[in-house]
């Protein structure tokens, strides 16, 4: 009897943290024949799918790249379309979410928003703020090396403001100072419809990080391959610049 892939994962080595650059939605929508702004919609499956998968494998953080600084340069139809679509998903899914015991949680240069996504934004992650099953996080208009700046632009205030010494400065102190400081570090992250790229996305927080790349496009990407990404997380040794030898000691 052939064993499922669910049944095949290991539940004592299950990714703490895992983060997802959503790709492919365009090119799912052209080749089913649709327009651009269909992807998009037709994407929420996956992010529904994904949340659950998280919660039955008991992952504590999924970080979701729904909206870079960057994609503020696509056609302005398009950007509004993304921009209702948050709202209305934001408000269908945030009792769900509630429900579920999953925090919503936002990164990013928020201040660019429409005023409705912010307020929406607001809205949810109050209501769900004392919840404890999964955090979910939004990147929205986020982009890595604007993070860093940000981050090393107030570390150099607070150095003039003589708020912290030279020997303050270390690795924890640029964490803290990120979007993500309440976050912990990325363990596994995914990209789906084939690209094999970072594309500005927590350059800092991956560090460490297993990257897993697969030719599902984004609307296509399910349950089943969300297993197959943590399998094959499963099936990596993370040495975190040790050896083989020093890990089995």
């Amino acid at each position: 009897m052939e064993i499922s892939l669910v049944e095949q994962i290991d539940k004592n080595n299950i990714p703490n943290h895992v983060a997802i650059i959503m790709d492919g939605n365009g090119r799912w929508a052209k080749k089913n024949g649709k327009e651009r702004t269909f992807g998009h919609k037709s994407s929420l499956g996956a992010v529904r799918s994904s949340i659950e998968t998280c919660r039955k494998l008991g992952i504590q953080h999924l970080t979701l790249y729904a909206f870079s600084t960057e994609n503020w340069n696509r056609p302005k139809l398009e950007v509004n379309v993304l921009m209702t679509l948050l709202s209305s998903a934001i408000k269908d899914e945030i009792n769900e979410l509630h429900k579920n015991g999953i925090r919503l949680n936002v990164i990013g240069d928020l201040s660019k928003l429409p005023r409705k996504a912010y307020n929406d934004l607001e809205k949810a992650m109050d209501k769900t703020k004392d919840n404890t099953s999964c955090v979910l996080t939004l990147a929205l208009s986020y982009g890595s090396k604007e993070e860093l700046l940000h981050a090393m632009k107030t570390i150099a205030k607070k150095y003039k403001d003589g708020e912290i010494s030279d020997d303050d400065f270390n690795e924890e102190l640029v964490h803290q100072n990120l979007y993500t400081h309440d976050l912990p570090m990325v363990d596994l992250m995914i990209r789906t419809s084939g690209e094999t790229r970072i594309s500005n996305f927590l350059l800092w927080q991956i560090a460490y990080a297993e990257l897993y790349f697969t030719e599902v496009l984004w609307p296509d990407f399910n349950e089943e391959e969300f297993y197959k990404a943590v399998l094959n997380y499963q099936n990596r040794e993370r040495r975190f610049g040790k050896i083989s030898e020093q890990l089995k000691n």
